[in-house]
């Protein structure tokens, strides 16, 4: 799953940066963290970190629904992945964090 949803992140932005931090959890950057990438036993949860100022009309994000700032999307083994609403919540995210 992990390696779906890098596919689908550089897809939406080739010029982001991926780094590996915090033991090993993927950090995509682009004027700025953009989201990040954890890997559990049951569900790879993509950590926006500014995912509360995103409009989200397909409503992928399922998880960290209260905080101020992160929002984030579960995605279990075999979920289908809306790519289109997925790719746009990546360039809205850099596009936020590359606002002059």
């Amino acid at each position: 799953m992990l390696g779906r949803i890098r596919a689908l992140i550089k897809a939406a932005d080739p010029d982001i940066v991926e780094e590996w931090k915090w033991r090993g959890v993927p950090t995509w950057y682009h004027g700025g963290i953009v989201c990040t990438g954890e890997t559990y036993k049951s569900v790879v949860k993509t950590t926006f970190a500014k995912g509360a100022s995103l409009d989200d009309p397909k409503g992928l994000f399922n998880a960290s629904l209260e905080g101020n700032t992160r929002r984030a999307i579960d995605f279990r083994d075999g979920d289908a992945i809306d790519e289109d609403a997925f790719k746009a919540l990546i360039r809205a995210a850099v596009a936020l964090n590359t606002r002059a």
